[in-house]
């Protein structure tokens, strides 16, 4: 049993963000108003530079919302977004194990997928205002889920 807990959320700190896609498609006559739902999907990678104590977050996802009326149709969102975390103690709560396989500490994969998730859906509720997708927030979800997805 170990004496004291190796993951302290102070030592991470986000270094760098990146939108590399952000896209929606509708037809100019699509009201926001008439949507029924909205389905979602998002997958999360992780990779590590374990030397340079570095994490990189691709967050990618998919947005459908379908309407009603007599011509049914649907909007698109798709969106790639890239965070780059710095953790000062990477080393002690990242391993690596065989094939180059990460042994994540929980807490701090937690964390990670925590803050990327939030932050995307701050930046989402901004860059969607104007558009087809306006009333779209992105739900509150278990962060362990996005791992569990693969």
């Amino acid at each position: 049993m170990q004496d004291k807990q190796l993951f302290v959320p102070e030592k991470i700190s986000m270094l760098e963000f990146k939108m590399l896609k952000g896209q929606v498609e509708a037809a100019e006559s699509f009201d926001a108003d008439s949507v029924l739902k909205h389905q979602v999907k998002s997958t999360l990678e992780l990779g590590f530079n374990i030397t340079d104590k570095l994490v990189k977050a691709d967050f990618t996802i998919a947005i459908t919302a379908d309407s009603e009326g007599l011509e049914k149709s649907s909007v698109t969102g798709n969106f790639h977004f890239v965070f780059v975390y710095k953790v000062d103690n990477l080393d002690e709560l990242a391993i690596v194990g065989k094939n180059n396989m990460v042994d994540l500490d929980g807490a701090l994969g937690n964390a990670l997928s925590s803050i990327t998730y939030s932050t995307s859906r701050g930046i989402l509720l901004t860059r969607l205002q104007g558009t087809a997708l306006q009333n779209f927030i992105l739900p509150v979800i278990n962060p362990n889920n996005l791992f569990n997805d693969k």
